[in-house]
């Protein structure tokens, strides 16, 4: 749920969960063994990972499952301590550092973004109405996924150039298009804006904030954003989705690094299955805010709350450009999972379904070698438009110094590498595309392939 390139269309794991149908199975636990099964069949079989570690807590104690190694031409193996991007999952911890702020009085949810900020930054308003803190933490301040200024030198690190004068520029001049509230739309520009206002009303950075509010206390002595050599050695190597090395995303305040062992520690305090003064606040994180476009599924602050079997799982997920993540625990059944690979697929699958085995885990066919062809650059200019998906969401073709390229809204451009004159595939992302023409010769719309579905989208300009 979830800006990164593995997730092209923004599609949140919320549609991907809406689409499981129910399933009239008991709901044992998934034990050891079966897991260890997923991870050899998901590395070896599907060639979806280079290596993977599953976490567990319950009121018996914690431990990890783990295969795969720290890259591919490294033999250590991942282990519970291994290091791992987290991407959105910084998420949780925001949220948790607002809630703490409101527990002891130093914030409120409804404060406006506006009193935090310095007077020359203007916050967008609709109709007389502020963004709060609440809505940034809900992903209801009707801020977009990501900011259009943002305009990355290195798509595989997309986030590494750009600046708080960026950040203040592109709220003082942004119009909402809706009102402040009235729908749930996952940003990261907004998640980000909170970690950075909750910085400055601290008066420190936001990696100090966390590690002095949660990481300490908590004892998580491997969750930073800034690494240690001792830290770094422990490092994985992220890759993509089709295996190939990528280097790290430098994010401040959504790309974290941690290890199942630490993750393991924050799920069992959100659980209460060990001692925490932080317990208040993640309550007040899990009390459900808003709801979504999917009826199982709510928002609480930051984390994603939803219900389906009877049972409730509180959850979030997170993709970088060379990492995937989950984390989600059943506050009834006092069981938590987390779930890291070195890789850009997601594993969310994985952990909903060791949470209940109802939840169905995804198949996947291991990625297709692509080969790219020389061509004659004048044929991208017939391709060159928009291409609606889905309403108020755009694939623009771009062609620039001979090359073609896609942006999906609220996201950055991505290169288009050719396989024939209509086939084109990415390199960033196990994903392609397919220009189709009408009788007469002219494109009339385009089909993105991706994760096992064809999606059509209409040529509209």
């Amino acid at each position: 749920m979830k800006f990164v390139l593995p997730s092209l269309l923004g599609v949140l794991l919320v549609l991907t969960i809406g689409a499981i149908q129910s399933r009239s199975l008991a709901q044992p636990l998934v034990s050891d063994a079966e897991i260890q099964k997923i991870l050899h069949r998901r590395i070896d079989d599907e060639k979806q990972s280079i290596g993977i570690v599953v976490g567990l807590v319950d009121e018996q104690g914690s431990h990890t499952i783990s295969y795969g190694r720290l890259n591919q031409t490294d033999s250590r193996p991942t282990n519970g301590d291994t290091l791992f991007e987290i991407g959105s999952v910084t998420k949780v911890f925001t949220t948790l550092l607002l809630a703490d702020r409101v527990q002891k009085g130093e914030m409120r949810l409804t404060d406006p973004v506006s009193r935090f900020l310095p007077p020359s930054v203007h916050v967008p308003s609709y109709q007389g109405k502020q963004i709060t803190l609440q809505d940034l933490a809900t992903h209801t301040s009707g801020l977009p996924r990501l900011p259009d200024n943002l305009h990355p030198k290195d798509v595989t690190n997309p986030y590494a150039d750009y600046t708080i004068a960026q950040l203040y520029a592109f709220l003082s001049n942004y119009h909402l298009t809706r009102a402040i509230g009235a729908k749930y739309e996952y940003s990261n520009l907004g998640m980000g804006l909170l970690g950075h206002l909750l910085s400055l009303q601290a008066g420190t950075d936001y990696e100090t904030l966390v590690v002095r509010r949660i990481c300490q206390p908590l004892q998580m002595q491997s969750t930073r954003i800034q690494l240690t050599p001792e830290l770094q050695t422990r490092l994985a190597t992220g890759h993509t989705a089709d295996g190939q090395p990528t280097p790290s995303w430098d994010l401040p305040t959504l790309a974290g690094r941690s290890t199942a062992n630490d993750l393991l520690k924050l799920v069992a305090a959100n659980l209460g299955l060990t001692p925490s003064a932080l317990l208040s606040a993640m309550q007040l994180t899990h009390q459900v805010r808003h709801h979504t476009e999917n009826p199982n599924l709510k928002i609480g602050l930051g984390w994603h709350v939803f219900t389906q079997y009877g049972r409730t799982i509180l959850w979030h997920d997170g993709e970088t450009g060379g990492f995937s993540s989950f984390i989600g625990f059943d506050p009834k059944q006092r069981r938590g999972v987390v779930v890291l690979s070195n890789t850009a697929n997601a594993v969310a699958d994985i952990g909903l379904h060791v949470l209940d085995k109802r939840y169905p885990l995804v198949t996947r066919k291991p990625p297709k070698v692509h080969i790219a062809i020389a061509l004659d650059a004048k044929i991208y200019d017939a391709y060159v438009g928009q291409y609606e998906l889905a309403p108020g969401f755009i694939l623009t073709i771009t062609k620039e110094q001979d090359q073609l390229y896609l942006q999906a809204t609220g996201q950055p451009k991505v290169q288009l590498f050719p396989e024939s004159e209509t086939e084109f595939f990415m390199k960033a992302v196990d994903a392609q595309v397919t220009f189709v023409k009408n009788p007469a010769g002219q494109v009339a719309h385009l089909v993105l392939h991706q994760n096992g579905q064809h999606l059509p989208a209409k040529r509209i300009r």
